[in-house]
């Protein structure tokens, strides 16, 4: 396949393919869903406000100016009229409102309130309220009319603003009375304390939904993490692992101060020691010093210092009990405002903005973990507290939303025929519920491994040679009984210091191997202390980039307790990462892919976590190899943070499309991209410029060779949910069984979208997939993509499972989060498992972070060393 310089695409809007019908495949069914039908709509046009508020403030406080214009102007300009907000730029109203020219100044007084800006807060008669200007002008009116359209399937564009309006109209009221985030609502009712100084708070997601002929609300349990509120020596001592501030004897170490740094920038506080007139500020940093050694500049002292300590005490007659530990600095850092941690508390009701660490999101889990059967009633309980009857703003936009769950038309597809090696005494099954087991199985094709050794890092008191040889036996006789040839059946071992040069721990491991086998090493078991991230980090970045070497790791508890299933599925791993193949599907099974030479991509874009402005986004595709949809080389780019479009798109994706035909033999004729991680709001612009790039990469290596694509988004980040009606429709954790597939009653009115929901169900509710196709030219049925996409699920390469997203997909995310760990001087940081070097204040380049970043060792850029 020759390179051909390629023009760049001209830019063309293309709406997305319509339906192609519905599906028949599969048992027939109903299931009740979390969406409530929208009985009736607005049949007059919405009138649209743009609003101004000055001086500007928060959509809190802007919700509060809003309901004191809305009271004193009940019996004037809005005449009983309840008009909406969103809290930050909008109004809208059911009918227009007497303004002069259409438009209008108020000017309101607000009085004194929990503002967070450091000023006194309990009113007093000297203190002024504060004054706001509200400009109010009309800007448009929204024609109802466009949105009945859409839903009968006569309009095939989305009218926005009528489904912003509706949307608004139903957040309004609950906006008002509860603690909002993004599009959920959280009380703290019922709340929980998890890890480290958070608390969980229960509450609901709203969003409305237009489906076939009707809109509909889309109502989910939701819970998200606060920072717990109380005593801030309470907070931080739960911060630092303790159960009491009183456990903390001796000053903070860097790293405990960075850590209670990091948990606490911009979480705002209250002072308690002047008595009724407390003062909120938020928290900018620690000091380096303990507060019995800070120092700040005394006002009008001629330059002289005082520490804090004593302060307080000629101050405030207060003796410090922590004067060991480091004070907050508030507010503004230039002005040297110092508040000892024992005279303040956490306000109540702030998110925790970073990434929770393993401890708090495995409470989280915990916590939010519910049984099908308990989330619907609790969906339940959520309407009447969000939208009860006497909802005056419903009724005057004549919106009436139906009390009852939807029931839609669903089908379980049929389960697929696995096949094993044909020696196998069990070569063919048909998974029940979706998982199966390796009994009486051998992989489809086992590699040969002939030379590889074992790492364990810890002494040998902690993990004897004897002990690590035991394990390695029966891990030994798991692999060759599932059809893994191993060669070498003693290879040598190292004990190692997991705080010592990983680099040249693992160049000698991989030299053992070597020397004992007089091969090139293709593995290194390495078994690890602990769970924590920083040590894994190190392995995988130092064997995928520097040595160029399969790793697989493995806990050490499992050494002491070697089970043949555990055992079995490292076989699994292993086997994939010597290029060898688990299982697959006969011909007849995947007939779109095996009829002519066709390659299934999936793509991934992963970004840095909230608040790390200056890391780069990361990109992953990988594409199938084989006729069978089982092996997947994989591309890595690296692009700007925030940034979805994949702008290298074109030559990752002519380096996995020279695999395949080096691979195969043949170039492929047909392409089917699943697409992860994209919002509906980018649906138009990533489709545009992915599809177009595609084309691109395929001109690039002939002129002429244009396979037919088709574009599937794939998301995971809804809240669709599905609750059987009976317990024959149900597997044993009580959720929908894997192969339920909806696409009528809350699918798009045109488009052709689908909710699979292809996996048994382990803990709580399963959640579906969601595919919405945005681009076909394979002409595929409703069937053909439902039932190939569910197939493809079963071939997860490392489980003995059917999947809940398709591996495609899957395995994008997994090379995209091992990228990360690519990045050269990196800290990961165990207890947060995120990385805890500081945050740097000027960006980087882009060329700077690229170049931070290794590349993958060629000898494992075909195999899936990611998994």
């Amino acid at each position: 396949m020759d390179e051909v310089e390629v023009p760049p695409t001209p830019t063309v809007t293309v709406l997305p393919p319509r339906r192609p019908g519905f599906g028949s495949a599969g048992r027939r069914l109903q299931v009740r869903t979390n969406f409530f039908p929208v009985l009736s709509l607005p049949g007059q046009n919405i009138q649209h406000y743009d609003v101004a508020i000055t001086p500007e403030t928060n959509p809190r406080i802007n919700r509060r100016l809003f309901s004191l214009w809305e009271d004193l102007n009940r019996n004037g300009i809005l005449k009983n009229t309840r008009p909406v907000y969103d809290g930050r730029k909008n109004i809208f109203s059911p009918r227009t409102l007497p303004l002069k020219d259409d438009q209008a100044l108020f000017t309101l007084e607000l009085p004194d309130s929990d503002e967070g800006d450091g000023r006194p807060r309990n009113p007093r008669p000297n203190r002024v309220a504060r004054q706001f200007k509200i400009h109010i002008r009309k800007v448009g009116e929204i024609n109802m009319h466009r949105l009945h359209s859409f839903l009968e399937g006569r309009a095939p564009e989305a009218p926005h603003d009528a489904i912003m309006a509706l949307d608004i109209l139903l957040r309004h009221r609950p906006s008002m009375l509860y603690t909002t985030v993004g599009r959920c609502f959280y009380t703290p009712a019922g709340s929980a304390l998890i890890a480290n100084g958070a608390e969980l708070w229960q509450g609901f997601h709203q969003a409305i939904r237009p489906s076939q002929h009707k809109m509909l609300l889309n109502l989910d349990v939701s819970a998200t993490a606060f920072v717990e509120a109380g005593p801030v020596i309470n907070v931080v001592a739960k911060i630092l692992g303790k159960a009491r501030p009183e456990d903390i004897r001796t000053q903070f170490t860097d790293r405990e101060r960075a850590r209670v740094e990091r948990a606490l920038k911009n979480v705002k506080v209250l002072t308690t020691h002047r008595g009724p007139n407390k003062r909120k500020w938020k928290i900018a940093k620690l000091t380096t010093m303990a507060a019995s050694r800070t120092m700040f500049p005394i006002k009008d002292g001629g330059g002289r210092e005082e520490s804090v300590v004593n302060y307080f005490r000629e101050r405030y007659g207060s003796q410090l009990q922590f004067e060991h530990w480091p004070c907050l600095v508030v507010g503004d850092p230039a002005k040297h405002v110092y508040l000892p941690m024992e005279v303040c508390k956490v306000v109540a009701g702030q998110r925790v903005l970073r990434k929770l660490n393993e401890k708090q999101t495995a409470d989280m889990i915990r916590f939010t973990c519910q049984p099908p059967h308990i989330r619907s009633n609790k969906v339940s309980s959520g309407f009447n507290l969000l939208l009860t009857q006497d909802n005056e703003y419903l009724e005057d936009f004549n919106v009436k939303i139906g009390r009852e769950m939807a029931t839609v038309n669903a089908r379980v597809l049929p389960t697929p025929v696995l096949s094993y090696h044909p020696s196998s005494r069990e070569a063919n099954i048909a998974p029940r519920e979706g998982s199966w087991n390796l009994r009486d199985k051998k992989v489809a094709q086992g590699a040969t491994l002939t030379s590889w050794s074992v790492i364990v890092f810890g002494s040998e008191r902690e993990l004897p040679v004897v002990q690590v040889q035991k394990f390695l036996r029966e891990l030994i006789t798991t692999c060759r009984d599932t059809g893994v040839d191993i060669r070498q059946l003693q290879p040598p071992i190292r004990h190692a210091n997991p705080l010592g040069s990983i680099e040249t721990i693992m160049k000698a491991g991989y030299m053992d191997a070597g020397n004992a086998s007089n091969r090139k090493p293709q593995l290194l078991l390495i078994i690890l202390p602990n769970t924590g991230v920083s040590l894994y980090a190190e392995i995988k970045r130092i064997g995928d980039t520097i040595i160029g070497i399969a790793t697989q790791c493995i806990q050490s508890r499992h050494v002491f307790a070697a089970k043949k299933q555990y055992c079995a599925n490292v076989c699994l791993k292993i086997n994939v990462k010597l290029g060898g193949m688990n299982v697959y599907l006969g011909n007849q099974q995947l007939p779109f892919v095996a009829d002519v030479p066709t390659i299934i991509f999936g793509a991934d874009v992963t970004h840095p976590a909230p608040g790390d402005l200056h890391k780069p986004s990361i990109a992953a595709v990988v594409a199938s190899m084989d006729a069978q949809c089982s092996r997947y080389a994989a591309a890595i780019r690296v692009q700007k943070g925030r940034q979805e479009i994949i702008k290298e798109l074109q030559s990752a994706a002519v380096e996995l499309l020279r695999t395949f035909y080096q691979t195969s033999g043949s170039k492929p004729r047909r392409i089917l991209f699943y697409r992860d991680g994209v919002s509906e709001g980018q649906f138009a612009e990533v489709v545009r410029e992915e599809v177009a790039a595609l084309r691109r990469a395929c001109r690039q290596l002939e002129v002429g060779y244009e396979p037919t694509i088709t574009f599937v988004i794939v998301q995971k980040r809804h809240h669709a949910r599905f609750f059987p009606l009976t317990k024959e429709d149900a597997d044993k954790s009580g959720n929908v069984l894997p192969g339920t597939v909806v696409e009528t009653g809350i699918t798009h009115p045109t488009e052709f979208d689908f909710y699979l929901a292809s996996h048994p169900g382990l803990q709580g509710t399963s959640k579906p997939t969601h595919y919405h196709v945005l681009h076909d030219e394979n002409e595929f049925t409703a069937d053909g993509l439902q039932e190939l996409t569910y197939r493809l699920c079963y071939l997860y390469c490392r489980a003995t499972r059917a999947v809940s997203v398709c591996p495609p997909a899957y395995y994008a995310h997994l090379v995209a989060a091992r990228a990360r760990f690519h990045f050269v001087g990196e800290h990961w940081n165990d207890l947060n498992s995120e990385r805890s070097a500081p945050i740097v204040t000027t960006a980087a380049t882009l060329e700077a972070l690229t170049a931070n970043h290794a590349l993958v060792k060629g000898d494992l850029t075909n195999v899936m060393y990611y998994m």
